[in-house]
């Protein structure tokens, strides 16, 4: 068969695009987590949010948005699954390499690349989407909350229709959530997000790619409930810098991503599983909420101040 120069085309395409579609389907927390997540967070808004936030009706809204990106992760949709799959996780291990951490995702896409021309040797893993964007798709849609917010206020003090930016807002803070979610879930700050890799492996910890869905998925459906969650769920804490607290907040939760294997290991996630599995499963989704509550709140603060006066010069 004639080979056409559309035909080289396209299999160059092919070839270009392959690694960035070649990321692993796991999925932060599965239905139950997530929706966890922002139903407490929802329901631990502080009273001076707006009272439309705090209505049966929009904590319900929160909720079912909690796993809305992960339904556009299905092979129906390859080109949309491809593109944000790398929005659930970062591997710090890699991400650390490139330092300072750019607060920007282009320059932080630009700092990778740049990166992996002086270490050739780690250039796959340098890759952005495998190293993974969680902090500035978190950054991102924080930053639409605020500005919907923003745009809720000025309505709100003209006495204008304020309908269609309060579902705008609870989409966001629903759409948020799912990332902050993510977030807590130590296996989305690693490497090891799904088996122990590498040579080095003294402990024994599983290598077999089923960790992951087993822990979060798995493990959260059959033994999790709101009551085990909420009464874990930490006081307000006001948000200084978003990006750095929510870095803070994901170095943190990496922190525990051996502990999973630990207790993986001593079969805590099998079955109903132990108490000190279920504990520490409650204190992650807990975190989760926590720091959602905690964005929301800071995005209708932010809100209210100024708007930085804007430069064109580049």
């Amino acid at each position: 068969m004639k080979t056409t120069a559309s035909t080289v085309l396209r299999r160059a395409a092919v070839a270009v695009l392959l690694p960035l579609v070649a990321v692993p389907p796991l999925f932060g927390w599965g239905n139950t987590g997530h929706r966890l997540v922002n139903r407490i967070a929802a329901e631990s808004l502080p009273a001076d949010v707006p009272a439309f936030m705090r209505t049966q009706v929009a904590v319900n809204e929160i909720e079912y948005l909690g796993p809305e990106p992960d339904r556009w992760r299905s092979p129906a949709e390859p080109e949309l699954s491809a593109m944000q799959a790398p929005d659930h996780y970062i591997d710090l291990e890699v991400a650390d390499l490139i330092h300072p951490l750019p607060r920007r995702r282009h320059d932080f896409i630009a700092a990778a690349y740049a990166a992996s021309l002086t270490r050739p040797a780690q250039a796959r893993e340098l890759r952005p989407e495998r190293i993974g964007f969680q902090p500035y798709i978190t950054n991102e849609v924080w930053e639409r909350l605020k500005a919907a917010m923003r745009e809720y206020r000025d309505l709100n003090a003209k006495h204008e229709d304020t309908k269609p930016v309060e579902a705008a807002i609870l989409f966001y803070a629903g759409w948020l959530g799912h990332y902050v979610g993510d977030g807590a879930q130590p296996l989305h700050t690693t490497v090891n997000y799904n088996g122990w890799v590498g040579k080095e492996n003294p402990n024994g910890y599983t290598t077999e790619h089923k960790i992951h869905w087993k822990f979060e998925g798995v493990y959260v459906d059959a033994n999790l409930k709101e009551a085990d969650v909420k009464p874990l769920v930490s006081p307000l804490h006001p948000v200084g810098d978003e990006f750095d607290d929510y870095m803070g907040y994901l170095r943190r939760s990496s922190t525990f991503a051996e502990k999973v294997y630990q207790l993986e290991k001593a079969g805590a996630f099998d079955n109903a599983g132990t108490p000190e599995g279920k504990q520490f499963t409650a204190e992650r989704l807990a975190a989760g909420a926590s720091m959602l509550r905690d964005l929301i709140y800071a995005a209708w603060v932010e809100s209210g101040k100024p708007v930085p006066e804007q430069r064109f010069d580049n």
